[in-house]
């Protein structure tokens, strides 16, 4: 059965009554009391229907209409169809759009704060970063940052692990890396910046001819699922791994926060469960089809895949260190959200060096016996 309309059944059967907290034969429009109908438009930072981070906010957008028996329907907008790519954030403070999805960390400029959400170098990865929005406070500090700006925040896709991106030359010491322009976000850019590097900052839809062109030297973009799809195998020798500056990054829904407060509870606990479905469904994604990626990439395209130099990798945890610190130093809200994350960092980190960590290494050491 397609996997697809396996879900849609089950928005419209027993899972859509659970997440609305009614049963399959009340739960509509007329259960809750408001027969209105509400056509929303969500605008994105992603191409439109982009692999994995694009098509996450049409399943979503799938979901709440199918969940809600089409009391509520979501236009989604490409980067660029109604708003640039980088003003999602501002479009959807301002009402201009009822919802949009992108990466918190994009909005550094808006709040120091900001990045956590997404993404930390050598900080929380894909598992602990859920753990800690759900079950570690971070969702409290997140809504409390956000309603600064008039918003509602959701988790609403995740992709693993990135790369460290592509590069036209290989980096053999920390020297390479300076004067290199880099198309890196977040707080990963601010670490390239501090070790020489000219971070570039560019919507996805226009990294590949930036590369191409020769505006850029390397562009750190998602993994290999999205990167074969932008083709950056055709113009880039050496990909490089691990992926320090985003170990776990989340995608975030966003909603106008006078909008949210006026849905009926019942289509607000829709948006909720089907923002936390896509979320999982991404994640499933990206880690099924990154590892068919990398095999094209490798066995097919014969791109180069390099490991970055271990002292490398500790100058930029140093840089990466001193970034974070300046960056919530003199600010209340962002110093509380920095010592949440470290404090459940520093939990996770104990546990997994004797759960997650070790399985793999054990794992790895085994393979071939």
């Amino acid at each position: 059965m397609d996997r697809r309309k396996f879900v849609s059944t089950l928005g419209l059967g027993s899972a859509a009554a659970l997440a609305a907290g009614c049963s399959p034969q009340d739960c509509g429009p007329a259960a809750e009391g408001d027969g209105q109908t509400y056509r929303w438009r969500m605008v994105t930072t992603w191409p439109k229907n982009y692999p994995g981070v694009g098509t996450g906010p049409e399943r979503f957008a799938q979901l709440v209409e199918a969940m809600s028996g089409g009391q509520m329907r979501i236009r989604v907008y490409g980067a660029g169809d109604l708003v640039p790519a980088f003003e999602t954030f501002d479009a959807v403070s301002q009402g201009s759009a009822e919802m949009g999805h992108g990466a918190s960390y994009y909005w550094r400029g808006k709040h120091p704060a900001t990045p956590f959400f997404t993404a930390v170098p050598f900080g929380l990865n894909a598992q602990e970063m859920n753990a800690w929005i759900s079950r570690g406070g971070g969702q409290k500090l997140w809504d409390d940052l956000y309603a600064g700006f008039n918003l509602k925040p959701f988790r609403a896709g995740c992709t693993g692990t990135q790369m460290a991106g592509w590069y036209n030359k290989e980096i053999n010491s920390l020297a390479d890396l300076r004067g290199l322009r880099i198309r890196i976000p977040g707080l990963g850019g601010e670490v390239m910046r501090k070790v020489g590097a000219t971070p570039v900052q560019l919507p996805g839809g226009e990294v590949y001819t930036a590369m191409q062109t020769g505006a850029i030297d390397a562009a750190e973009w998602v993994g290999p699922y999205n990167d074969i799809t932008f083709g950056f195998q055709r113009i880039a020798r050496y990909y490089y791994y691990p992926g320090w500056q985003e170990p776990g990054p989340l995608l975030e829904l966003i909603i106008n926060l006078e909008k949210w407060q006026a849905l009926p509870p019942r289509l607000q606990t829709i948006i909720e469960a089907a923002a936390l479905a896509v979320n999982q469904e991404v994640y499933d994604e990206y880690t099924e089809r990154n590892a068919a990626a990398l095999e094209e990439l490798v066995d097919k395209h014969k791109v180069q895949l390099r490991r970055l130099p271990d002292d490398v990798i500790d100058a930029l945890k140093v840089a990466s260190d001193e970034v974070l610190e300046t960056l919530v130093s003199g600010n209340a809200q962002a110093e509380a959200v920095y010592d949440s994350y470290r404090a459940f960092e520093k939990r996770a980190v104990a546990y997994h060096a004797i759960a997650e960590e070790a399985y793999y290494q054990i794992r790895t050491r085994t393979r071939d016996l």
